[in-house]
């Protein structure tokens, strides 16, 4: 029997479709699926099945050191244990073994160890190694009929990552939480490229917060020919003769603004046309794929996870890729072909197919591991076999392909520079003469701007002019994608890991929104890092360790080599700490309490903080606690995000609540605590009014909730959901059914015609069963993730809200520990 061994069940799945022709039968064993045809077997991992950890004991973090972790022996566990032992009952019955895992550092580790796990209970066995850069006939026949061997160099630097990691990782996280006092679930987490990408953040908003606005003027005019009026700004010449539009002074600013003011004419004294090639964009790496994604409103770990999701499907090729060259054997025509005919992309590619020669462009980086992320080929159906999202990242995949392999666009400028006494005006007009490939390519602006043809010498009407204050803006926060192309330019983690790296942030409490914002937890912690420990925030020293690693892939160093060089390292940092354990810990405590503030107790004055329970809901608590008592609720759907919009009536920040596309501003929990109340009564309670005369009313909840419930609660439990946001109106039409009055919800520009809010509750109960999965009731769980999560072991709501967070996103690929605290309290 062979025995193939992919990196993810829906890689086993699709590799067996192709190699079986569709003929495969599927089992479970421990949990996990197998599919077999033909004398063979394929069987998906999880990604890591193997982990490395300290032995026990070092467990406690109290009865151990963190100094004492540096020099720890590591060890490999089972992280999976029922794959780990499905493996194992499959290689003893083995005669081949095929080890068809990703192809780049952390594939061939996760092949290593599956390596690993095999030769334990079968040290005989041929293993071979097969490679593929897409999951497609082609290239998994072709694969498979030209197996090679495992890559143990490029697999032990994937295994020294992991080690000098765990060595930093733990090492510096237990002293930073042991020195605040910060354990549990909410200790302070320190990485080795997670805190050097966090100092980045931090920098900049450093310089935001340092940053003193200038004012300045600019005017501008608006000029006439022949009854089309267009706009043209007033310029100068600066010290440097550049050409200059900021007025840094007022008197001048006004003095220009009365002249240009007094005249009713523009002499024109200079006129220049010229025509700009505008070159077609290199193919897709991986972080211009994240960029192009994020300016379509995708994080960067969402864009990921569906591209990683459309390469297993076989519908684009691997995603994780620092390569811009395609390969020789990339046939530009032949993969038009494949879409010629195609409803939405076909026009297109005819269009392209008809050129002259096409040749591909070609950008900076030319690897051998991938190439570019492109199609293959294969096109799924929107709403059939991919979603809309996912459709959308699959449209930017092949529409990218079509703009490398489309002719240059062409502009056409005109700028045209007009006088007023000695003050002069420009308007810079440009049209698109050849659009090229932004035909087929419509993500980048093709905005044109209009200004007539006209001579030198000509008069132009002048007919208005406006100055206008402005003043200078601080640098803009790093986005997404702008965060993950530094980091690639400052050596910062690899194209498979960045997008985690953020992920995490966001997940440990460092960063909040998008564009990514530090807290001042994070501000504290990466204070501490540069006046105690620089070399932890040091993108040089992560940047020399990520070459080391590459040096062992090559062959040029060893692991042992590169992981005591790095502990070296981590053993001078903990002489700097030593000292100032005490000093440090005051300082993050201080920070984390900053971070929950939200404003004075209206019971004692001490701080109200935003605190979470022992379920993980969230609420403001005192921190006068337990001398005083006060609390107030917040909303159980979201994590709390403390807004700088302070209530003018209690002086208590506004809280704005994330949930994904769920996310709202509750605003002043004191406000809304104290707008709890029975509103207009409704109706007859249809579980106890006959007994008990039971009314329904609106209500609303101290949290912000409101609901359609019963008076006699709590006697009465009786309850209905209603919109969080609009005004309620009470109509005068009555359901038959159910006797109740019409609701009309007031939200935006359309109302909501919400009906008997019990037929409308029964209305949706009724298409959440119909959807087959609970789950999907939840914001933002639609088919595939439901896939993902079964095959995690979470088919329902129960299993969710019992699930621990952190373990699931390690399992689910996509999905972070955060975003499953959002939807257990959804839940």
């Amino acid at each position: 029997m062979e025995l193939i061994i992919t990196e993810k069940d829906n890689a086993a799945r699709r590799i067996a479709d192709i190699l079986s022709g569709g003929t495969y039968d599927s089992s479970r064993e421990n949990g996990v699926n197998v599919y077999e045809w033909g004398g063979k077997r394929c069987v998906g991992l999880s990604g890591h099945v193997v982990g490395v950890d300290f032995p026990p004991e070092y467990s406690d973090w109290r009865d151990v050191e963190p100094v004492e972790l540096i020099d720890a022996d590591v060890e490999k566990t089972a992280t999976k244990e029922n794959i780990v032992a499905t493996l194992r009952i499959l290689a003893r019955k083995a005669n081949t073994v095929t080890i068809a895992t990703d192809y780049d550092r952390e594939g061939e580790l996760i092949g290593k160890e599956a390596y690993e796990i095999v030769r334990e209970v079968n040290e005989a066995v041929p293993i071979r190694r097969v490679r593929f850069s897409s999951i497609t006939e082609n290239e998994v026949e072709n694969a498979f009929d030209e197996p090679e061997d495992l890559d143990f160099d490029l697999a032990a630097a994937g295994e020294a990552r992991q080690i000098i990691d765990l060595v930093w990782g733990a090492a510096l996280t237990r002293f930073l939480s042991l020195s605040a006092g910060q354990l549990g679930d909410d200790f302070i987490s320190v990485g080795r490229v997670q805190s050097p990408t966090l100092k980045l953040i931090v920098d900049r908003e450093r310089e935001i917060q340092a940053f003193d606005p200038e004012d300045y003027w600019e005017l501008f005019a608006a000029l006439e020919k022949d009854e089309t009026t267009f706009e043209a700004q007033y310029f100068y010449r600066d010290e440097d003769d550049n050409e200059a539009e900021r007025v840094w002074e007022e008197v001048t600013a006004e003095e220009v603004y009365d002249t240009l003011s007094s005249r009713d004419a523009a002499t024109v004294v200079d006129v220049n046309r010229r025509t700009r090639t505008d070159a077609p964009p290199a193919p897709f790496s991986t972080t211009q794929f994240i960029r192009a994604a994020g300016a379509l409103g995708y994080s960067a770990q969402r864009a990921m996870s569906i591209a990683e999701d459309l390469y297993t499907a076989g519908y684009i090729t691997y995603p994780r890729t620092d390569n811009t060259v395609y390969p020789d054997d990339l046939d530009p025509e032949e993969l038009l072909d494949e879409f010629v005919g195609h409803s939405t992309l076909g026009e297109s590619a005819e269009a392209l197919l008809e050129g002259d020669d096409i040749e591909p462009t070609r950008g900076d980086e030319e690897t051998t591991d991938h190439p570019p992320i492109h199609p293959t080929g294969e096109i799924p159906a929107r709403g059939g076999d991919v979603n809309d999202d996912e459709w959308e990242i699959y449209e930017l995949v092949v529409r990218r392909f079509y703009a490398t392999v489309a002719e240059a666009a062409v502009w056409e400028h005109l700028k045209v520079v007009a006088e007023v006494d000695d003050y002069r005006l420009k308007a810079n007009g440009k049209r698109l003469v050849e659009p090229g490939y932004h035909d087929v390519y419509p993500y980048f602006s093709t905005a044109e701007n209009y200004v007539p043809d006209v001579d030198e010498g000509e008069e132009l009407c002048l007919t208005e002019v406006e100055l206008e204050a402005k003043e200078t803006q601080p640098p803009r926060r790093y986005g997404q994608s702008r965060l993950i192309e530094t980091m690639e330019d400052q050596g910062l983690g690899t194209k498979s890991t960045r997008h985690n790296t953020l992920e995490k942030l966001y997940d440990r409490g460092y960063i909040e929104s998008d564009p990514p914002r530090p807290t001042k937890l994070a501000m504290a912690v990466v204070d501490a890092a540069e006046s105690y420990a620089d070399r932890v925030v040091s993108e040089a020293m992560t940047a020399q360790l990520e070459d080391d690693m590459d040096a062992i892939a090559s062959g040029e160093a060893t692991l042992e080599d590169v992981t005591d060089e790095s502990r070296e390292m981590l053993e001078e940092i903990f002489t700097n700490l030593a000292d100032s354990r005490e000093e440090i810990g005051d300082h993050l405590r201080k920070s984390l309490k900053d971070d929950k503030r939200l404003g004075p107790c209206p019971e004692c004055g001490e701080d109200l903080l935003v605190r979470s329970s022992r379920h993980g809901s969230y609420f403001v608590g005192c921190d006068g606690y337990p001398d005083c008592e006060f609390t107030l609720p917040l909303p159980s759907t979201g994590k709390p995000l403390i807004l700088d919009q302070e209530c003018e009536d209690h002086d208590l920040n506004e809280v704005k609540m994330l949930a994904g596309r769920q996310t709202f501003v509750h605003g002043c929990p004191l406000c809304k605590s104290e707008d709890a109340g029975e509103g207009p009564v409704l109706g007859t309670c249809p579980d106890c009014g006959d007994e008990h005369d039971g009314e329904l009313a609106v209500k609303t909840l101290p949290s912000g909730s409101r609901l359609v419930g019963c008076t006699r609660y709590p006697d009465c439990e009786y309850s209905l959901p209603l919109p969080r946001r609009g005004d309620i109106e009470v109509t005068d039409d009555h359901c038959e059914e159910h006797g109740l009055p019409e609701l009309v919800v007031h939200s935006g520009d359309e109302p909501w015609e919400l009906g008997c809010p019990i037929c409308n509750y029964q209305e949706f109960q009724a298409r959440e069963s119909e959807s087959g999965s609970d789950l999907e009731a939840l914001d933002g769980i639609g088919a595939k993730t439901v896939e993902k999560l079964a095959a995690a072991g979470i088919e329902d709501i129960d299993d969710l809200t019992d699930a621990d967070p952190d373990a699931v996103a390690e399992d689910v690929d996509g999905v972070s520990a955060d975003r499953i605290r959002n939807w257990q309290a959804e839940a």
